[in-house]
């Protein structure tokens, strides 16, 4: 195993994809004087964590003004011209850099770098979940603004209902986490009202109804931009979590 790590190493090395440094090890079980290599990995092997919730090129002009609207109002300015905080805050979404996965598996570092969340893991912009959320802290409300793309039809020319379902625990979860702490999702009653076109921007607006306990109740609407169409209905309950479940104990 070590002398397969020592020709990749090797092999970066002559690529010039590696930096070599050289120094004394202070050990008392090596000779004095003994000299070590350590070899730094290229960077975009463990690419940095990114914000899927930014405007990219496929975002159409609907999503983009809803955006826009909720931006402005994570700053405000005040009477005499400073800024300060404004009452919505946008969530960013970034890789997800687990160290562990549920039973203790351990994840190596590039696997921990490929990992996110199930609604960005099509690489592809636009073809599927373009979303961003806002929060709002003192309303206890959150809001999604999402573009669906074509890889989540179902019904001709509409989105699929499970894809539908998909954003719905993304975002009343999210919600959850926010208001409790870690959560999982233990109910979800959705109502179907009327079919989503692909392609078309909605907005999902999620509440915080009541907290008991353990349990955090969410109700969530999904409708066009304007509120003129009601596409889905959702009651929600969320259970609180410790690490020990997340880590299967």
């Amino acid at each position: 195993m070590a002398g397969s790590v020592g020709r990749i190493c090797k092999g970066f090395q002559r690529l010039g994809l590696l930096s070599k440094q050289t120094q004394l090890i202070p050990f008392t079980r090596v000779p004095v004087g003994t000299v070590r290599t350590i070899v730094t990995l290229p960077s975009f092997l463990f690419p940095q964590p990114r914000d899927f919730s930014l405007p990219n090129p496929s975002w159409g002009s609907e999503i983009m003004r809803m955006y826009e609207h909720y931006e402005s109002q994570c700053e405000v300015e005040t009477e005499g011209g400073q800024k300060q905080k404004g009452p919505w805050r946008r969530l960013p979404s970034y890789n997800r850099l687990l160290k562990y996965a549920t039973g203790g598996v351990y994840l190596s570092k590039m696997i921990q770098s490929k990992a996110r969340l199930f609604t960005r893991n099509i690489r592809n912009p636009g073809a599927a979940f373009e979303y961003v959320l806002f929060v709002n802290k003192e309303e206890q409300k959150c809001v999604c603004i999402l573009q669906a793309g074509h890889l989540l039809e179902g019904p001709p020319g509409h989105v699929h209902g499970g894809a539908i379902a998909t954003m719905i625990d993304t975002v009343t979860g999210t919600h959850a986490t926010f208001l409790s702490g870690p959560v999982m999702t233990a109910n979800l009653n959705i109502n179907y009202r009327r079919p989503i076109p692909l392609g078309s921007t909605v907005l999902l607006e999620s509440s915080l109804e009541k907290k008991e306990g353990r349990k955090t109740f969410i109700t969530c609407r999904v409708t066009s931009t304007d509120g003129s169409k009601l596409h889905t209905e959702t009651s929600a309950l969320f259970l609180s979590i410790t690490a020990s479940h997340l880590l299967g104990g």
